[in-house]
């Protein structure tokens, strides 16, 4: 009867279990949880996941266990994922039909759920890996739903990068999910540039992430441990020594205690000899068994029994031994391995000259039959073959395994492994003479391939596509030099290089004759004309739309119709024909539809309800949404952008919560690429309008930022506008210009080129407020150049936004239009004429639109402009709707800004007293308490401290009697001074001289 080699008693750990136990009680209670546990090698990890594991599964939680792999140069993408999903595959756990057609898009990387479909991929910033991460989120969500769920990842040391990545992607995203994720890596394997550092860095930053380290036993831990294994207390003496030879490491202590037969005796003279005599003890099947999972490190038992030579019994009654002495162990898959990478290390390393590349060959060989005949060739098992030539030395059979591994990687999206590994391959080539005839694809194809896989890594991509036309000629294949091109292009243009992108997609255009339609060329087409329209330019777009159109229907690509018909759409409104963008976008989206185009139907719903937005049709817009996200659902498409689209719309049209609930405030890790962009502009536009100004801050800071050299106006146009309107609220003149310019620069081609009429006149709107703002304040300050050079500016803004409104196609969307006004009111107050009639005029233009929220703002600044003009009964009407709109919508800085102008203005929001006039907060008694002894405008004025007291009651709104009751002054010594602070503001009123201390920042509006 063999020795014990490890202890039944769980010893030691006791806090970090703790820390774990309160993470799967988090669980427990709906929240979602990640821990990571860390520690050198042999110190316990995979052990103390088990008794994590035992502990969830005595909770009622049902834990799924994966084992990443160490494969050297080969990758096994999801190796992990897939080994703890793949058993609930086998029994056909009916969680997966729930996935509806999503499940024919899991099959691909778990055959065993059937026929693989595609993985339909999210329109505008998503990705094929993206949409899987999200199915298998939702699959993980769904077990959770049933059971709180445990998923270990063992080994993370060796995670592909797929796994890694779906490991950051899961500490981004789950949130109210039932699921523990637990990982476990060797702390002591992770050198400086090791892949996982930077995701454990990015991990350990998430709040539901939990990290533990895991020291080294104890003196009294290892006495407990060898108690128990031995049966017995153990001797002082043995303890002493093999914590001394182990240094508390309790794997190392187990193996020596387990090669001194019975715990007495002399040890091995170093580690590595006991291990070996372990192995040595063993019988000769068994040692047969070892050396060729010393080999493949992961064997499923036919195979063993395949390749040993020995027959079935032999191999049984062998593993059984190595089982039974805990040198192997079995996994639910019907796989072995070492139980320590330490014991596959000695056995590996005690291979004679060449045995090792024989046996990797002879794996090789047995593991490809076995994928004789298969419809899906599975990427771990692809990968687990191209290591075996490859460490065989067989480098022909090697190249053709990485080319299928590569291939096999790409179905499921593992991109990073199928770039490595056709990487590999081009590795290879120089070093097999035949090397095209063995894959029937020449040099070019296969970097053609590498700079496909290599899409998220732009600059990569294109090196490869470079290198691949280098070796092409392009006069004798102008096909294949266009369709590299085309994917350069591709490449520069994700990199922010749009010219040299539009550059290189028309050499690809040169190289195809425009007689000769062709999927290529109408795709090509389709392509600029996308971009062109991206950046604005919508006449040049529509016009080669229609190109694309004419090709792509004589060459049958009914994809490049499709999407040239979803682009055409969007030019025609801004090309002043928003009925004709409307039907083509209609025509695009059944189109789509009827031919099962996933990816074009929610381009057409996306596209369609924007340009509805755009139109003033706002309602429709939100309705067209509402029906895209359930038809979206119905085809297991996440709909990740139309439900941002959504919220925009839901956001104009006042219903805040809904937008609210479309975005939740902590989600944004979760999304990538132009996703997060969109996301982070619509919920810093949201907290922006509540009066949330930090999270708005740190949300378009970030943004910016992403947008790199990007030129959309689509990006471009809110991102400044927002930033220079939080810096505007906050009397930063100078950083709400330089958003301002920042923007403008951006789109600088617009004019005349540029055609996105809304977007560029909501920048100038934006733009010309800064500078009324920047003209008030110089006028109040007695800086007559800085007034007129800030008043020459807002002019210059606003007679752009009123040409742009009145081209073709500014008439033809409404919302120009109201940035027009916007613009034109602000110039007005800039030059100090303030023209509430314009401003009435812009609230008139957002309500046709149903944009209450312009609507409020409009009707706050007209409040404000009748008032300087001394018509008090049209400020009182207009506040009061302001006020009211800004209540219901929940836009606390406005409403706050609104009864501001109400006190010091006197006005009567209702039928009560004026604002503030009643001593509530933020009155002067609380804005006094609260102010700077002098402020530094105030001195440059010459208000004394007393003064300045004064006018902080003017602001409020209070009479000199108030006044003098306050200060313990004479009424008529409080008149003294408000003629004297009048004097030095070189205003007339006392609401000017409010108006003047608000916006030189003397007073500050109580915030949200």
């Amino acid at each position: 009867m063999p020795q014990r080699v490890t202890s039944d008693v769980f010893v030691g750990r006791t806090a970090e279990l703790a820390e774990l136990e309160r993470a799967l009680a988090d669980v427990l209670g709906g929240k979602a949880r990640v821990a990571l546990v860390a520690g050198e090698s042999g110190v316990g990890k995979s052990r103390f996941a088990t008794q994590v594991r035992r502990r969830a599964e005595e909770a009622g939680a049902r834990a799924l266990w994966g084992d990443c792999l160490e494969l050297g140069d080969g990758e096994l993408p999801y190796a992990p994922i897939v080994g703890a999903l793949r058993g609930l595959a086998r029994e056909g756990d009916p969680v997966f039909d729930e996935l509806g057609p999503a499940r024919a898009e899991l099959a691909r990387l778990l055959p065993e759920l059937g026929v693989p479909g595609d993985l339909q991929i999210e329109p505008l910033g998503g990705s094929g890996r993206g949409r899987l991460f999200e199915l298998l989120l939702a699959l993980l969500d769904r077990l959770g739903r049933q059971q709180p769920l445990l998923l270990v990842l063992d080994d993370l040391h060796w995670a592909d990068r797929s796994t890694r990545e779906f490991l950051a992607f899961l500490a981004r995203n789950l949130c109210a999910e039932r699921i523990l994720v637990l990982g476990t890596y060797r702390s002591d394997e992770l050198h400086r540039r090791h892949p996982l550092r930077p995701v454990l860095a990015e991990v350990e930053r998430q709040s539901n992430v939990r990290r533990v380290e895991l020291q080294r036993f104890t003196r009294d831990e290892l006495r407990l441990a060898l108690g128990d294994i031995l049966g017995a207390p153990a001797a002082e003496g043995l303890v002493e020594r093999l914590w001394q030879r182990s240094e508390g490491v309790p794997l190392f202590a187990e193996e020596l205690l387990a090669a001194g037969s019975d715990g007495r005796g002399e040890l091995a003279g170093s580690l590595r000899d006991a291990l070996m005599l372990r192995v040595d003890a063993l019988p000769d099947a068994a040692q047969e068994a070892l050396r060729w999972v010393a080999a493949g490190k992961r064997v499923m038992l036919e195979v063993l029994q395949e390749v040993s030579g020995l027959d079935a019994r032999e191999v049984r009654d062998g593993v059984r031994e190595a089982v039974t002495h805990n040198v192997l162990l079995t996994h639910p898959n019907g796989t072995l391995s070492f139980r320590h990478e330490l014991l596959r290390e000695v056995v590996a390393d005690d291979f004679l000259p060449g045995e090792e590349a024989e046996l990797h060959l002879v794996l090789a060989e047995a593991l490809e039959r076995r994928l004789d005949g298969e419809v899906c060739v599975k990427p771990t098992e692809a990968a687990m073959i191209a290591h075996h030539y490859d460490q065989a030395g067989e480098r022909p059979r090697a190249l053709v395994a990485a080319v299928r591994a590569g291939e096999a990687a790409w179905d499921v999206h593992a991109a990073g492994e199928a770039g490595d590994l056709f990487e590999r391959a081009l590795e290879l080539w120089d070093h097999v003479p035949d090397a095209e005839e063995l894959l029937g694809i020449d040099h070019v194809e296969l970097l053609q391939r590498a700079a496909v896989a290599r899409d998220d890594e732009p600059a990569r991509s294109a090196e490869l596509a470079r290198r691949a036309l280098a070796e092409l000629d392009r006069e004798e294949e102008p096909v294949r030099a266009a369709s590299l091109l085309h994917r350069l292009g591709r490449a520069q243009w994700s990199r922010g290089h749009g010219e040299q992108a539009f550059a290189t997609w028309d050499e690809a255009l040169d190289l195809l004759p425009a007689d000769r339609p062709t999927v290529l060329r109408a795709k090509l087409l389709a392509r600029k004309a996308s971009s062109l329209m991206l950046w604005g330019s919508y006449a040049d777009a529509d016009e080669l739309c229609q190109v694309a159109l004419r090709s792509a229907r004589a060459a049958g690509s009914r994809w490049a119709e499709l999407h040239a018909l979803n682009t055409r759409g969007v030019c025609l409104l801004a090309l002043g024909d928003p009925g004709g963008a409307i039907d083509t976008l209609r025509a695009a989206l059944d189109g789509a539809r009827a031919d099962g185009m996933a990816d074009q139907l929610m381009r057409a719903y996306i596209n369609l309800s924007d340009t509805l937005l755009l139109a003033g049709r706002a309602e429709e817009a939100h309705d067209l949404l509402v029906r895209g996200t359930a038809e979206a659902k119905e085809l297991g498409h996440h709909g990740t952008w139309i439900g941002f689209q959504r919220a925009e719309a839901a956001f104009h049209l006042g219903l805040w919560r809904e937008s609210d609930e479309l975005l939740p405030a902590g989600s944004a890790p979760r999304h990538e690429g132009q996703n997060r962009m969109f996301f982070q502009i619509r919920r810093a536009e949201l907290e922006l309008a509540r009066g949330e100004h930090d999270r708005a801050r740190e949300r378009l800071a970030q943004t910016r930022e992403s947008a790199g050299q990007m030129l959309e106006p689509q990006w471009i146009s809110p991102i400044a506008s927002l930033l220079a309107a939080l810096h505007r609220r906050e009397r930063r003149i100078d950083e709400a210009r330089d958003a301002i310019d920042w923007g403008l620069s951006r789109l600088k081609r617009g004019e005349p080129g540029l055609e996105d009429a809304p977007r560029m006149a909501r920048i100038l709107a934006v733009g010309a407020g800064v500078e009324a703002d920047a003209a008030r304040m110089a006028r109040d300050l007695g800086r007559p150049g800085d007034e007129a050079e800030a008043a020459g500016r807002a002019a210059d803004y606003a007679a752009r936004a009123i040409v742009l409104a009145g081209t073709r196609h500014g008439r033809a969307i409404p919302e120009t239009a109201a940035h027009a006004a916007v613009a034109e009111a602000e110039a007005a107050l800039a030059g100090g004429a303030p023209r509430p009639e314009l401003w009435a005029r812009a609230a008139e233009l957002w309500d046709a639109m149903s944009r209450p929220y312009g609507v409020a703002s409009a009707r706050w600044e007209e409040a404000e402009a009748r008032l300087l003009t001394g018509d008090r009964a049209g400020a009182t009407e207009a506040a009061r709707t302001a006020c009211a709109v800004a209540t219901e919508l929940g836009a606390a800085w406005l409403r706050d800004a609104i009864e501001g102008l109400a006190r010091r203005g006197r006005l009567r929001l209702d039928d009560g007293d004026p604002a503030g006039a009643d001593g509530t907060p933020g009155s002067a008694a609380g804005a006094t308490a609260a102010q700077p002894e002098v402020p530094e405008p105030a001195t440059e004025l010459g208000l004394t401290p007393r003064e300045l007291e004064v006018l902080l009651l003017v602001a409020d709104g209070r009479t000199n009697r108030e006044i003098g009751e306050r200060l313990f002054m004479a009424e008529k010594t409080a008149s003294v001074h408000v003629s004297r602070i009048l004097a030095k503001l070189g205003v007339r009123s006392r609401t000017e001289a409010a108006a003047a201390a608000y916006r030189l920042g003397l007073v500050v509006e109580p915030q949200a």
